[in-house]
């Protein structure tokens, strides 16, 4: 299968039947989203399509392992879905909130929700820090937030108590936690714990940083 101007897309491995089991054809779908109107919409560039199931989606639902039955997750500046969808697919139980900021990238994903019939899956555009008072979850996670502190104080005033912050990391991920341990003492967390996931199917396992509230 290509894309565009010669750019091969990659299958589909092996790993995604394991991750999401009886619904791995939604994953397909959502696949098919991505490497099209998602290309076209500007949601994803096009040199990604060579690594979209594994640097994009396999690498985002490994991590709904973590996920705890019936949590309620709220994925900030959701973007493309990620990682919101794929754990929408992996963990039906969980109960997903795309926020996202952008009207674009909000049409897109109500587009891409609506066609895979994801009633797991809620979109709210705005800013998470308008969503203080409307919105509590047990969960924030968040893919294209890249500083760690950022995310620790958009995150805590929407986290209730016992809540957890996931955070899908890169490369980076101890130079992040260096500059946010001062951060993370003052607001009381937990943590943080770094998961390693995905590793008997992903090439590189996915890199998850956890903190959680008092």
């Amino acid at each position: 299968m290509t894309e565009g101007a010669d750019v091969e897309v990659e299958p589909r491995p092996v790993y995604t039947q394991e991750l999401f089991g009886d619904r791995v054809d939604l994953a397909d779908r959502y696949a098919q989203h991505l490497v099209t109107t998602g290309v076209e919409w500007g949601l994803l560039g096009p040199r990604e399509l060579p690594r979209v199931w594994s640097r994009h989606i396999l690498n985002c639902a490994a991590a709904a392992s973590l996920l705890e039955p019936d949590d309620v997750v709220g994925d900030i500046g959701s973007g493309a879905g990620l990682p919101g969808i794929p754990w929408a697919l992996a963990r039906p139980d969980a109960r997903i909130v795309l926020i996202e900021i952008m009207e674009r990238r909000v049409e897109w994903l109500r587009m891409v929700v609506d066609d895979l019939g994801l009633d797991n899956v809620r979109i709210v555009r705005a800013r998470v820090e308008e969503l203080v008072d409307d919105e509590i979850f047990t969960v924030v996670t968040a893919r294209a937030v890249k500083a760690m502190t950022t995310l620790i104080e958009w995150s805590v005033p929407i986290l209730g108590p016992q809540g957890r912050i996931l955070a899908i990391k890169g490369a980076s991920v101890d130079a992040e936690l260096e500059k946010a341990a001062r951060l993370i003492r003052k607001r009381k967390l937990i943590g943080p714990t770094v998961h390693r996931v995905g590793g008997e199917g992903l090439e590189t396992p996915t890199t998850v940083v956890e903190l959680r509230r008092r």
